[in-house]
């Protein structure tokens, strides 16, 4: 895997801090969930994931299933223009934004697939440093491409420095040597340059340049039209192709003169020869992919009476996905918004996962979705890829924090936890693949087909522990979480005794729920000088998180989908 350490890393305020996530379980609630009424074709897909909740979180939590599996990542984070900051000082908010960013990036580096890619956009206020951030997680040799999309189609004309008219798109492959973009295809108009005025069997065909800009010596010649005419290459260039192999093209009616072939020769260039599709460039105008008003109409369509500021357009969702992806991939997408990314991945054929927290989740991307998958949403890609309807999604919520603090502040166990969830919530927290056997009690995860976990809150006493060591056998081991035991556990080679809540305290950040970038939460700027906190509130461009009522919350919002 190519992934070297840059040499210079970016720094920022506090970099050195990293959360301990707790890998919490995902809830589904049936009721949110949606399929479609009945099957449509062969490829519906109905496994797809709308997840409510803490995207930091929620990442963590899909890890263990997915790690290495995600084809393509989408995100569109906060872009940190600094208006939800004006009374904080730029190096405090900016440092927490490159941390809280970091902490995802990292994340999704490890959901990624081999042959997978991640395309961030974000604009210029922190476009270079997130590049940065990227270079160091990725490896600087996996970066592919910083595309321009073209979002505005009107100059600002009240800008008071430029007219801001593109966004950044940033690319990043898992491994730059195991990945290439799918190639876009060719338009009708494209196809409609290539002519056929010698009626050549062959078909169509455009006539390009015979001569190159860097010449070779046994490529300078003159050639002689069939009219009579000679013709040397220009000063400085040559001919493509040797004198033997031009006269072999001429032969084989590759080589074009005019209809009275007295003009300079150029070369026949078949339809039939030219590649299926088109290899992207990096900049996207608003013409090919949309722009912000497309989206907007898009959104207001489905939502009359709702509005969504900055959404994507669908054409662009499309590019992205058509280049990076093939029908049935897995894409995720972490700050999901109105949920374009999973609507465009549904009419295309891919699977998809979505996280999102706030309201919009149930505002706009549920009923979204349902519109996708009953075939009423008419809008956006539906008539280019002849979208039908069908499919699905489950819902799930975040799952509370498995362990919490009682009223004298002891750790213990979350009561809202039943024994399927404990158990889960366990294998996660051991590396164990929650699978519950319906013939043997005690087993309810694994790691290897003979390395078994069995979760209770009940008391082992020696005898128990003596019949389930027998049962295991000498060829299988069973680590055991339970509340309490009483016994010398080495006793039982081919068991492992853990106390929970004990055996876990360390491992997270428990009853930690939110890990979004609110106002509320940031930290008090330093003091330049040994003062007064009365004194530092007073100074002129020195605010307090404490003192600010404002709360926005960003790193939660796919505000920009």
């Amino acid at each position: 895997m190519l992934k070297k350490k840059t040499k210079l890393e970016l720094t920022w305020i506090g970099k050195e801090n990293r959360p301990k996530l707790e890998p919490r379980i995902l809830i589904e609630d049936p009721e949110k969930s949606y399929h479609a009424a009945q099957r449509h074709s062969e490829n519906d897909l109905f496994d797809n994931k709308l997840i409510f909740g803490d995207n930091l979180l929620a990442l963590k939590a899909l890890e263990q299933e997915y790690a290495g599996k995600v084809k393509c990542i989408f995100i569109d984070p906060p872009y940190n223009t600094g208006s939800a900051f004006a009374q904080y000082d730029d190096g405090i908010e900016h440092s927490l934004w490159l941390a809280l960013m970091r902490d995802r990036i990292e994340l999704l580096y490890r959901l990624l697939s081999e042959d997978g890619t991640l395309w961030i956009t974000i604009d210029d206020n922190e476009c270079h440093y997130l590049k940065v951030m990227c270079d160091e997680v990725f490896g600087r040799v996996n970066f592919i491409a910083n595309v321009i999309w073209l979002k505005k189609h009107t100059r600002a004309n009240d800008a008071r420095w430029f007219s801001d008219n593109h966004d950044h798109i940033l690319i990043f492959a898992k491994n730059k040597t195991e990945w290439r973009p799918r190639l876009l295809p060719r338009t009708p108009e494209m196809d409609s340059r290539f002519k056929n005025p010698d009626n050549d069997p062959r078909g169509p065909w455009s006539s390009q340049p015979l001569q190159v800009k860097t010449p070779s010596e046994n490529c300078i010649y003159e050639i002689v039209t069939p009219s009579g005419k000679r013709v040397w290459p220009p000063k400085g260039r040559s001919w493509q192709f040797s004198e033997k192999r031009y006269h072999e093209m001429v032969a084989d009616n590759r080589i074009w003169f005019g209809k009275e072939g007295k003009n300079v020769p150029r070369i026949k260039k078949f339809l039939s020869d030219v590649q299926e599709g088109l290899v992207p460039t990096t900049f996207w105008p608003h013409s090919e992919v949309g722009h912000n008003q497309d989206a907007k109409s898009e959104v207001k369509k489905l939502f009359p009476d709702t509005s969504f500021d900055t959404p994507k357009p669908e054409r662009l969702m499309e590019r992205i996905i058509a280049l990076s992806t093939e029908s049935g991939d897995l894409i995720l997408d972490s700050f999901a918004g109105s949920g374009t990314t999973g609507a465009v991945a549904h009419k295309m054929g891919r699977r998809w996962i979505m996280v999102e927290l706030e309201d919009t989740c149930h505002t706009h991307i549920i009923p979204r979705m349902t519109k996708v998958i009953d075939g009423e949403d008419d809008g956006g890609i539906t008539k280019s890829v002849n979208w039908q309807g069908g499919g699905g999604f489950r819902y799930f919520r975040l799952g509370p924090s498995l362990i919490i603090e009682d009223e004298w502040g002891n750790p213990v166990i979350n009561k809202e936890f039943n024994s399927a969830m404990l158990a889960e919530a366990m294998c996660k927290l051991e590396g164990f693949e929650y699978a519950p056997s319906d013939e043997t009690y005690w087993i309810h995860g694994k790691s290897t087909e003979t390395d078994f976990i069995y979760v209770t809150t009940q008391f082992m006493s020696k005898e128990m522990l003596t019949k389930i060591s027998d049962e295991v056998g000498p060829e299988r081991s069973l680590l055991i979480c339970c509340s309490a035991f009483r016994c010398n556990p080495s006793q039982f080679p081919n068991l492992t005794l853990k106390k929970i809540p004990k055996a876990v305290l360390k491992k997270c950040e428990w009853g930690h729920d939110d890990y979004s970038l609110e106002i509320k939460n940031l930290p008090d700027a330093p003091p330049e000088h040994e003062e007064s906190t009365e004194e530092a509130v007073e100074k002129p461009g020195r605010k307090f998180g404490k003192d600010n009522k404002a709360q926005t919350s960003l790193f939660e919002t796919g505000g920009d989908k």
